[in-house]
């Protein structure tokens, strides 16, 4: 089934970010590690096949809340990211890829309706997103401004360009930029009162869920532009929300969220 296919593509994970490569592009470093936002590892890049991740590590799935679940590597892998399934009535959304897709996940997505997108926050979250997009047959949405980090181009990619698209269901996708050009969140409004934030790394909460930063590059501890900050500052306010969800389990956050952003974009003078 789906394991043999995907071994028939000859695809290889880069250990430190999880991206796909097919083999013949996979050779000393990672594009995606060598932009000066990620890392090469000092001893070198370290490549490995899909087939030997699934004897090591699974897929966990977490339920949040109803129709709204989290998927995550264990034990971690590569960056470290969980990818989020959000189920709607016109159709299921999975906002950022894992690395790694085993029968099981495959057999719950499906069990739950599929997929009808999968839409992306920024490059250090592709991963091996065509494969993702080939088993459940949908559209992959990037926006246009990160088309150059996209290492390998297939048949489902769409480039989305402006500040903002519809989807369905009242979900949208908005282009935030900072970290990337392209950095987009996805507002999905029935997850909360006042809507739900998915964000990616475009904004980071702290560990103590008193502070937001936003950065160029968070492993390197590169700041952006105070005019910058700015510039994401009033696009943040533009957007109504009271619900956010980062990259990792442990940055969920339910209340006092605009009052929390507000105070962080207020201590950067």
């Amino acid at each position: 089934m789906y394991i043999k296919s995907y071994a028939e593509k000859e695809v290889k994970l880069c250990a430190t970010c999880g991206t796909a490569y097919p083999t013949n592009m996979a050779s000393t470093t990672c594009m995606i590690c060598l932009d000066e936002r990620q890392w090469v590892p000092q001893n070198g890049q370290i490549w490995i096949p899909h087939s030997e991740l699934l004897k090591t590590h699974s897929v966990k799935l977490n339920r949040i809340q109803e129709n709204f679940y989290e998927l995550i590597i264990n034990p971690k892998f590569a960056i470290g990211q969980r990818a989020l399934l959000v189920l709607s009535e016109h159709g299921n959304i999975l906002w950022d890829c894992i690395p790694l897709l085993d029968e099981l996940t495959i057999e719950f997505i499906k069990a739950k309706g599929g997929l009808k997108a999968i839409a992306f926050s920024h490059p250090h979250f592709y991963s091996n997103m065509n494969e993702w997009a080939d088993i459940f047959d949908c559209p992959i949405l990037i926006h246009k401004n990160d088309a150059e980090h996209i290492m390998v181009k297939e048949k489902h990619l769409i480039l989305w360009e402006g500040d903002e698209l519809e989807l369905w269901d009242g979900m949208k996708l908005y282009l935030i930029g900072g970290h990337f050009a392209g950095s987009s969140i996805l507002h999905v409004p029935h997850l909360s009162k006042k809507g739900a934030i998915l964000c990616g790394d475009t904004l980071y909460l702290s560990p103590n869920k008193q502070h937001f930063s936003v950065v160029w590059s968070s492993p390197n501890r590169m700041p952006l532009p105070l005019s910058e900050i700015r510039r994401i500052q009033n696009r943040f306010e533009q957007i109504t929300f009271d619900t956010f969800y980062g990259f990792v389990s442990i940055q969920n956050l339910t209340k006092n969220v605009k009052e929390i952003l507000k105070k962080s974009f207020d201590r950067y003078k």
